[in-house]
């Protein structure tokens, strides 16, 4: 696997913000969620058209995050995507926010099931999925 981050990046807005004037928690996954949509586009997996197609889905089954630093509003902050683990019906990605000058903000990670649209059930990643992030960002730490 590569070992460079897929960056995605935003600036925080005034609505992303809680009377603190910092990015509110729940935010953060949004954001999480829109580099994570730029990540599967750039991985030939776009989620409009895995949606139109309406065979398969990628539900989020598990998420997590650590708050390090305040992410104020104004501020431009990079998201570096990687894949962090691959399995056979299911995949984990790593979400890192840094701020100006590169310091790490917070830390994400969720876990993405390949589910059949009809029911719901589990099942195997397509393999063209599967390729893709095999060849993608893999995780370095941190």
């Amino acid at each position: 696997m590569k070992t460079t981050a897929f960056q995605h990046r935003f600036t925080v807005g005034l609505p992303d913000t809680d009377a603190a004037g910092v990015l509110f928690f729940g935010h953060l996954f949004r954001h999480a969620h829109d580099a994570f949509e730029a990540f599967m586009e750039q991985c030939g997996h776009p989620i409009p058209q895995l949606v139109a197609g309406g065979t398969w889905g990628l539900p989020i089954a598990h998420t997590k995050a650590d708050y390090l630093r305040p992410m104020r509003h104004g501020e431009r902050v990079t998201v570096e995507v990687t894949v962090r683990e691959l399995g056979d019906r299911s995949f984990r990605l790593g979400y890192r926010f840094r701020g100006p000058g590169g310091t790490l903000r917070a830390r994400a990670e969720t876990v993405h099931v390949a589910t059949a649209a009809g029911d719901g059930t589990s099942r195997s990643l397509p393999d063209s999925l599967r390729n893709a992030l095999a060849g993608g960002p893999a995780d370095r730490g941190d």
